[in-house]
């Protein structure tokens, strides 16, 4: 389905949110957070879903028909 342009901003502000929460993870060391393996991951699941809606990414289901 088609994104409306406000709905493009709107998820485009999201990733650079997510990028901001990525970069200030970096100074936090590892051993302070718990299931900090997890959360990065679940950070860039959310982060490629997002790009992937936008239209930067391909779905990582969909083959390659080239």
């Amino acid at each position: 389905m088609k994104l409306t342009e406000t709905e493009r901003e709107r998820i485009s502000d999201i990733i650079l949110k997510i990028q901001s929460v990525q970069a200030s993870l970096d100074y936090v060391g590892k051993s302070k957070i718990p299931q900090r393996e997890e959360v990065d991951a679940c950070l860039k699941r959310v982060d490629r879903s997002f790009r992937e809606s936008l239209g930067y990414l391909r779905s990582e289901g969909k083959e390659n028909r080239s």
